[in-house]
């Protein structure tokens, strides 16, 4: 608690707007944490900016609100609020979008919307996941005008369910939720790229929607859309799906280095002549796009089903299901390790790439990747919600991957745990957690107090926290605070702050 009180203090003081009299309520992205001045950027063309980016700020409005429930303080959620409700009152566009995400953010010094050129118009959303709840408390109608504005934008074809990443601002809300859902089939072509980070962040806006408000038919669209995904899994392995559709070609190109999806799937274009038709990005299954749909989108639709009760018994069954796919065929436990594969299930393993593309250089050999922290989240909250033993052996092997030593042979039994570790990973306190409130099971708490020790020595530094003692820059959105505060929670006995 003294370290997370320290971060915030640092944040309240020297992270938000100092540049005009009458300061806004936004927060600096970065900081320097030797200095205290905030990190600036140089765009192309050589412009100069502090990003204020509320959508890579989403852990530290959690942190400030959860900092306020265990203290009583309320500065720190009042923080949170003002900069949530400057934002709906006076950066929103006329949809209701914000200005945030992966090609438009707030400049603090100016507080004018822009971005990195070419695509400041351009709203995008990828496992944000922002923080729903409190947006929901400070303005409901901003809030549900956000999300209808956002499905509105990025949903081209409802029928066709032509879903793209980049969405435009300012468009007309069409009739959003009132279409009705058609089944298409997977891997159509299509003008925009379905990837499951931005599906993600759609499916848990709807999603959402029904949880604050029972919208049921925001729910409707938010099942259609994860369905899409779950129809594109391989038929033998029920591994995948990354996309749904496969762009569509409407360009020629000899160049390999040339990697715009206007040219054609760019798996099937590097993949295509030794692999054959499996060859679609939505079928790749490398350690990027296998953390997208296993440990990230896993875990929003295990928590967000959780959190609706019965109505999200399909987006719990479908995580079941791609979980146990993910345990039988990627994930190997003797060396917790995942493969590099292709959907099918064959093993990528040392093999060299024979020409340039999106996947990278010809030459490259694809190798296997160690599994860290957030596939144990997973794993065990997996496990925990949906009780399939194959998810909890799973979680046992990655706890001892990652120098943990055993979990139990089951949940809260025949524990030996490793309290000598140096895992710094803060995404296994959340794991700890979640087994001790199963269990109460103590040695779970204590092995995240180890945890969070090794956190503070290693990332709090001046004041903030870093990559390493070594690094001077420190990001806002941290989510190690926010862990600590979950430890702190936990060992009190109020898990609901």
């Amino acid at each position: 608690m003294k370290t997370v009180l320290k971060f915030a203090e640092n944040v309240l003081k020297n992270g938000r707007d100092r540049y005009r009299k009458e300061p806004s309520p936004l927060f600096a992205d970065g900081i320097d944490a030797h200095t205290g001045e905030h990190l600036k950027w140089t765009l192309p063309g050589g412009r100069e900016t502090v990003i204020s980016n509320l959508a890579c700020q989403q852990n530290l409005y959690r942190t400030l609100t959860a900092l306020t429930n265990l203290t009583g303080d309320p500065k720190y959620k009042e923080a949170a609020k003002a900069g949530l409700k400057y934002h709906f009152d006076y950066l929103a566009d006329d949809s209701g979008l914000l200005q945030w995400g992966g090609h438009r953010f707030i400049d603090l010094i100016t507080l004018e919307p822009t971005g990195p050129g070419g695509k400041e118009m351009v709203h995008e959303l990828k496992n944000a996941f922002p923080y729903y709840e409190l947006m929901y408390e400070v303005n409901p109608e901003a809030t549900i005008k956000f999300i209808n504005a956002f499905w509105n934008a990025h949903i081209v074809d409802w029928d066709e369910l032509l879903l793209s990443r980049h969405g435009q601002y300012g468009l007309k809300l069409g009739p959003v939720w009132n279409h009705t859902p058609v089944h298409r089939e997977p891997f159509r072509e299509s003008a925009g790229l379905s990837f499951i980070n931005a599906g993600s962040d759609l499916i848990y806006a709807a999603g959402s929607l029904y949880r604050l408000t029972g919208d049921e038919k925001a729910l409707i669209w938010a099942k259609h859309l994860a369905w899409q995904y779950v129809a594109a899994r391989h038929p033998q392995t029920g591994l995948g799906a990354y996309q749904f559709t496969q762009p569509k070609k409407v360009a020629e190109t000899n160049d390999d280095n040339i990697t715009l999806s206007k040219y054609g799937d760019r798996a099937q274009r590097q993949f295509g002549p030794e692999f054959g038709p499996i060859a679609l990005e939505g079928n790749v299954l490398f350690h990027k796009h296998g953390e997208k749909i296993y440990s990230e989108n896993m875990l929003m639709q295990i928590q967000l089903a959780r959190e609706i009760g019965a109505a999200g018994s399909d987006l719990m069954k479908w995580s079941h299901q791609g979980l146990v796919s993910f345990a039988k065929y990627v994930y190997e436990p003797e060396i917790n390790q995942i493969k590099p594969m292709f959907t099918d299930g064959k093993d990528l393993t040392g093999y060299i790439l024979k020409r340039n593309g999106y996947f990278g250089k010809a030459g490259m050999v694809l190798a296997r990747e160690d599994v860290d922290c957030k596939y144990l989240l997973t794993s065990a909250r997996g496990f925990l919600y949906i009780n399939d033993e194959k998810l909890w052996q799973m979680a046992r092997s990655i706890a001892k991957g990652n120098d943990l030593g055993d979990l139990g042979v089951e949940p809260g039994k025949d524990l030996k745990i490793n309290f000598e570790t140096k895992c710094s990973d803060s995404k296994a306190i959340f794991a700890l957690v979640d087994l001790f409130w199963a269990t109460l099971n103590s040695e779970y708490l204590r092995l995240g107090e180890v945890i969070a020790a090794n956190v503070v020595n290693k990332h709090f530094h001046k004041g903030y926290f870093l990559e390493g003692h070594e690094y001077r820059y420190a990001r806002l959105d941290a989510v190690e605070p926010l862990a600590l505060l979950t430890l702190e929670a936990a060992l009190r006995g109020e898990a609901d702050l």
